[in-house]
């Protein structure tokens, strides 16, 4: 379902995309070069996969070393298709894409290898080097040229983002304006988005509306769960600042030395583990015998069991621009505990969520605590959960394209 600013933009006539599209360009710079797989790089491997046979989805990167847009060769495909988890999260070229593409540079070949596409779709946050090539692709998009907005945590939560984001960010939400439209994922960053371009007081600006993301289908698999004798809380996300896990342990370490019997599960990607202070505040309470349980980033199976185990989920973060891990969650029937605001507040807001309006360590806690402490609370939040009908990433490219199709090209590009 789209927000509510999108519904008449979808239902215009086509203007620039034709009835029958051929196929869009897809830029996977960044995913087809990382092992990461946090939530832009599933958002660009699902939008991907469940882009229709027509039109038909082409992933392209930027290749620096070649100074060109090209097709993804056969080990970057595999790259983009690999379920592993990886524990970096930032790009890598190995020396012999690197090789490659310093041999390859200023071939006549590579023009010829870029089909004439009728539309791109930039799901990733890119770099100035990635922003700076988008115009060397003008004469092979005949269509509409369209970004996806993720959010302006950078913006909101400067103390709590990498300073490197931070200082890029300003530049890149100018760089959105030179698309032909831009899709936010959420009502709160289509908001956030708009407000920054008021306060610039550039004119004119893209055509901006809000798509919600999709999930995946559940794995139905019974033997991916195992039955538990104790209850599981289980939280997934990376151990950075605004995922504020530090509040939850504290939560759970007051509920556990008070006499509480349970599991708290984390499942995330660790940046810098030998310097992360979240993760050695983990080692440290498993030291002291607490029942707490990490598993790192893992496979799509091991996590898909993962909900199925556990008797509900939290997600203490600060501030998400949708939060993937809270619908998640509740299609597997497993109620969460989130933040009342934000995006956050848009997911768990049609049922099968405890929220809260604030994740301060006192309330968490006390979140906690009525889910545990309470099977009949947390029976009546999972029948919600198991009631709600939650949008898939079929449902995002459909309404996506649709969008498209009534986006006309601008002069400037």
């Amino acid at each position: 379902m789209l927000c509510r600013s999108t519904r008449e933009d979808v239902r215009r006539e086509p203007s620039t995309l034709s009835a029958l599209l051929l196929v869009i360009l897809v830029d996977t710079s960044h995913t087809s070069h990382t092992q990461a797989r946090t939530g832009v790089q599933r958002v660009c491997r699902r939008l991907l996969q469940s882009l229709p046979a027509e039109p038909g989805g082409f992933p392209i990167t930027w290749d620096p070393f070649e100074q060109s847009w090209r097709p993804l060769a056969e080990d970057e495909r595999k790259q983009l298709d690999q379920e592993e988890p990886g524990r970096r999260r930032s790009a890598s070229w190995t020396w012999r894409q690197r090789v490659r593409g310093w041999l390859r540079r200023g071939s006549a070949r590579v023009v010829t290898e870029m089909p004439s596409a009728s539309g791109l779709i930039v799901p990733e946050i890119f770099s100035t080097q990635v922003a700076a090539a988008f115009p060397f692709l003008a004469t092979t998009v005949r269509g509409p040229r369209v970004a996806l907005f993720h959010d302006a945590i950078a913006l909101k939560l400067p103390e709590l983002t990498p300073t490197k984001t931070v200082a890029r960010f300003p530049g890149y939400l100018r760089d959105l304006l030179d698309f032909d439209g831009v899709a936010a994922v959420s009502e709160d960053s289509r908001v956030a988005l708009h407000e920054w371009w008021q306060w610039l007081e550039v004119k004119p600006t893209p055509p901006l509306v809000c798509i919600p993301l999709g999930i995946d289908a559940p794995r139905k698999d019974p033997s991916l769960a195992r039955a538990t004798a104790l209850p599981v809380v289980l939280c997934v996300g990376t151990f950075e600042g605004r995922k504020n896990h530090d509040a939850l342990l504290e939560a759970c370490e007051s509920l556990w030395s008070r006499g509480l019997d349970f599991e708290l599960r984390l499942i995330g990607m660790a940046p810098s583990p030998g310097q992360n202070p979240v993760l050695a505040r983990v080692r440290h309470l498993q030291t002291t015998g607490r029942r707490l349980r990490y598993d790192g980033p893992v496979d799509d199976a091991t996590l898909s069991a993962a909900y199925h185990e556990c008797s509900f989920t939290v997600y203490p973060s600060l501030m998400e621009g949708f939060g993937l891990p809270v619908l998640e969650s509740l299609s597997y029937g497993k109620p969460c505990v989130c933040s009342a605001r934000g995006a956050l507040g848009e997911s768990a807001g049609a049922g099968g969520c405890l929220t809260l309006e604030s994740v301060d360590s006192t309330s968490l806690a006390r979140g906690l605590e009525s889910l545990l402490q309470r099977p009949a609370h947390r029976e009546a939040l999972a029948t919600q959960a198991r009631g709600r009908r939650l949008r898939t990433w079929g449902d995002h490219a459909t309404d996506l394209l649709a969008w498209m199709r009534g986006l006309p090209v601008r002069s400037k590009r």
